[in-house]
């Protein structure tokens, strides 16, 4: 495998573990990067920039990175909190008038973020269309019943996160979630990254395409093989975990133009490892030219627990802070002081204040892991040797 990049000295051990994912766990074209104190010490990228092609990965190859794309979107209500535009603490319905219907008008701003709202699907899934025409999703998130009351557990929305946050934003701003991050974080910061694919951008055909791939037999892979009770939640069509990830009915096409270009931050963010790792390493501290995102107390709010124990909706335990999935046995990250956010299939990013890390991982081979991928894992493994 030619693997292309650069890596500072000491953190051999991240190249060695990313090429042995290409030559043992699966992957087709990957990129990996690292900050460490404000500085870009891993920048690795190789493969086919499509799962399925021939073409190679370069230097500015962007891929769509699922889940991962929350904890950048968190940002955005988090950045407006800082700037005084946004309590936490206040109800959502005094943003959004229309959210208080069905119960849910204790429901907390924190709330959303945290993954406590009660309404992680809804009654009737909404068609790809829908779901990108920026006014069905929250409309039925608003019109819809909780599933708990609010603020009484937490449950991962997997796809309703998308609606909850951008139209809160909206409210607030009068601006796109998208536009936001572009304009606020994204643009100042110099990162390849978008929530809502810019036409220049797809023109430019720097964008991989994405496809599901099966562990090789020899990988080890299939030893991540989930609990009986939460493949049991997955496999049942009426169980919350099932139309929780079916809230989008039937599945988007990632690779067509049209959800490329829709806002849906829960799940359709597009960009590269590199902007994954210098995002995360502006929420923590000053990155090279002293550009940052959060200030100390908002770094805070991000890695302090607001949820955790069983999840109602993966079946397992998860931590969540304001937005941010945080370190657990369900989401290993660097240290019990990281959070992040995987993504369904194999990315991965994060920020670890105390060891003063901004991690990316993305992957254009989709296998079958929600949130501990092994490709993932062993480059944090990795780089926690390294450290």
């Amino acid at each position: 495998m030619d693997i292309q990049g650069v890596v500072a000295e000491g953190f051999e051990p991240v190249r060695d573990a990313f090429v042995r994912n290409f030559e043992v766990l699966g992957d087709r074209g990957a990129a990996v990067a690292v900050y460490r104190d404000g500085r870009k010490v891993v920048d690795l990228w190789g493969g086919t920039r499509d799962a399925d092609g021939t073409e190679p990965w370069t230097e500015d190859t962007a891929q769509i990175v699922r889940s991962a794309t929350k904890g950048v979107a968190a940002a955005v209500p988090l950045l407006l909190h800082q700037r005084g535009l946004l309590d936490l603490d206040a109800p959502v319905g005094s943003y959004w008038p229309e959210f208080k219907a069905g119960g849910k008008e204790k429901t907390l701003v924190r709330d959303l973020l945290a993954h406590r709202a009660g309404i992680p699907a809804l009654d009737r899934g909404l068609t790809a269309a829908e779901a990108a025409d920026g006014v069905s999703g929250p409309r039925a998130v608003a019109a819809q019943h909780p599933f708990w009351e609010p603020g009484t557990g937490h449950g991962y929305h997997a796809q309703t996160y998308s609606w909850l946050l951008s139209e809160l934003v909206l409210r607030v701003t009068g601006r796109t979630l998208g536009s936001v991050l572009a304009e606020d974080i994204a643009e100042p910061l110099g990162l390849d990254f978008w929530i809502g694919l810019p036409d220049a951008e797809a023109d430019a055909g720097r964008v991989g395409r994405v496809a599901p791939v099966e562990p090789p037999e020899s990988s080890g892979m299939l030893r991540t093989r989930p609990r009986r009770n939460v493949s049991e939640a997955y496999a049942d069509p009426g169980s919350l975990t099932r139309r929780a990830f079916a809230a989008i009915d039937p599945l988007p096409d990632e690779n067509a133009a049209a959800y490329r270009a829709a806002e849906l931050p829960a799940s359709n963010g597009i960009g590269t490892a590199r902007a994954l790792a210098r995002f995360y390493g502006a929420t923590i501290g000053v990155v090279e030219d002293g550009a940052r995102i959060f200030t100390p107390a908002t770094t805070g709010l991000a890695a302090r627990e607001h949820s955790s124990g069983p999840d109602r909706v993966l079946v397992v335990n998860t931590r969540f802070g304001a937005g941010y999935m945080l370190h657990g046995p369900a989401s290993p990250l660097l240290s019990p002081a990281s959070f992040g956010h995987p993504g369904r299939g194999g990315s991965l990013a994060f920020a670890d204040p105390e060891a003063g890390v901004g991690f990316g991982y993305v992957t254009n081979a989709l296998a079958k892991s929600v949130t501990a991928d092994p490709r993932a894992q062993a480059l944090v493994r990795a780089l926690r040797s390294a450290l």
